[in-house]
């Protein structure tokens, strides 16, 4: 099965199965004996194919007369597959593409299909400026969302809010591809240390600006190949997650409740912070993801984590006013790590900003009980959405007045001047994240 097949493979999961882009792709790959070359290829096929989705049914329109959704689901992601090199890989022939393509067809199709592919993707190459998009100016929505690869209902949002510029910009950012970002794990080993050991197992890195434990890798071999990683020395972390274990800057001896905390980055992270000292406890609705932390936890020498399988919106029956510190990184849309899920922007719709904050909210309190006086409450989420951050913070606050906001900036390990942090991949060159920091009245 060559680079293209395997790909094909995975984007068929993705798209007629439900699977997790990422999470079929890492077994695929794993699966295989492959070549740097090749899963780099292969990713960059499923990931690009997939992001580009409705941009490309838009231009597959242009070249084939029959309605995409008469085609057979496998034969349609060839064709998707193959335009996606034609038009977005420019350092790929075109007769590579379609011959690779009409291959796969003869595969997966019949002769009707094989020359229907082949008449398809001959004539894209052959035609490219049929292909015409909207008018930059007159309609920037329609523009953005076919040039950018965004649901035209999301660049509606955004352009309302920021602007056709700013929309576009973040837009542009969101289909970069980001660094893999690890965690230096303090409890065994310094930054410094671990960058040295890591350059010595052939990956290409550097310090992050956003968190003093934080690593950028611009090349590195697969990461079950490090052995760096099975020492526990790191975990694999988003920049702007880490910023949040520093904002809710939790103290050894502590007890310290992770509301919705599986798989784990944010609690690992906080009982680092915490040197090994005191109590984690981490609920979740979902016991394998529970059984991952605890499985991390053991590969990071962590022993302070306590596990509980448990909806958040029950915490404060459970343990009120016994904890020093809670944290409430809330199930959300998602919408800031859209650069790092391909498939996720076409997964999204808008009735979730309405549904989602009335379960924030019922967890934020909740866990709030569970607060001593004078204890730190932190809310996040991995969206960029005011319905799904702010809102439900001055919700909150509203209903609950024995709670003050502090200024959450000044806690990141990089100070800002915010009062509730936001994050974005446009300005700030990491995932969109909230921060708000609150305390529980003395």
């Amino acid at each position: 099965m060559n680079a293209r097949e395997v790909a094909l493979k995975v984007i068929n999961s993705v798209d007629i199965d439900g699977a997790y882009a990422n999470i079929a792709l890492a077994q695929e790959i794993s699966q295989r004996d492959l070549t740097d070359r090749d899963r780099r290829f292969i990713t960059e096929l499923v990931y690009g194919t997939i992001k580009a989705g409705a941009t490309l049914d838009w231009i597959l329109s242009h070249y084939s007369s029959r309605p995409l959704d008469k085609i057979h689901p496998v034969i349609r992601n060839i064709l998707r597959m193959g335009i996606y090199q034609i038009f977005f890989l420019s350092r790929i022939p075109v007769s590579a593409a379609c011959n690779e393509a009409v291959k796969l067809a003869k595969k997966y199709g019949h002769t009707g299909t094989v020359k229907f592919v082949n008449a398809v993707l001959r004539s894209a190459g052959r035609n490219p400026d049929k292909v015409v998009y909207p008018d930059r100016e007159r309609d920037p929505e329609k523009y953005i969302a076919l040039r950018y690869f965004h649901p035209e209902w999301l660049v509606r949002r955004w352009v309302a809010r920021f602007g056709a510029a700013i929309c576009e910009r973040l837009c542009k950012a969101n289909n970069e591809t980001p660094p893999l970002t690890l965690r230096t794990n303090t409890l065994k080993i310094n930054r410094v240390d671990l960058l040295r050991r890591l350059a010595c197992e052939g990956v290409v890195c550097e310090p992050s600006a956003w968190a003093p434990e934080g690593i950028l890798c611009h090349e590195y071999p697969a990461l079950s190949k490090l052995a760096s990683l099975r020492a526990g020395l790191f975990q694999v972390q988003d920049e702007s997650s880490m910023t949040v274990a520093h904002v809710l800057s939790p103290r050894p001896g502590d007890f310290v409740i992770d509301a919705c905390g599986a798989p784990g980055g944010k609690s690992t992270h906080i009982a680092a912070l915490m040197e090994n000292k005191g109590k984690v406890l981490a609920t979740d609705i979902y016991e394998h993801k529970l059984a991952l932390m605890r499985d991390n936890a053991v590969r990071l020498g962590i022993s302070i984590i306590e596990t509980q399988l448990l909806d958040a919106v029950k915490l404060g029956e459970l343990y009120p006013g016994q904890a020093d510190r809670v944290l409430v990184d809330a199930p959300c849309s998602g919408l800031g790590v859209l650069r790092r899920k391909p498939d996720s922007r076409w997964r999204k719709n808008e009735q979730m900003l309405t549904d989602l904050p009335r379960l924030q909210l019922a967890i934020l309190a909740s866990a709030a009980k569970c607060l001593k006086p004078g204890g730190i409450l932190v809310y996040s989420t991995c969206t960029t959405e005011p319905e799904e951050n702010g809102e439900v913070v001055k919700s909150f606050l509203a209903a609950n007045p024995e709670f003050i906001l502090e200024p959450a900036g000044r806690y990141l390990p990089v100070p800002r001047q915010e009062e509730m942090v936001q994050l974005w991949p446009h300005s700030d060159g990491v995932d969109g994240f909230f921060i708000a920091r609150m305390v529980r009245r003395g």
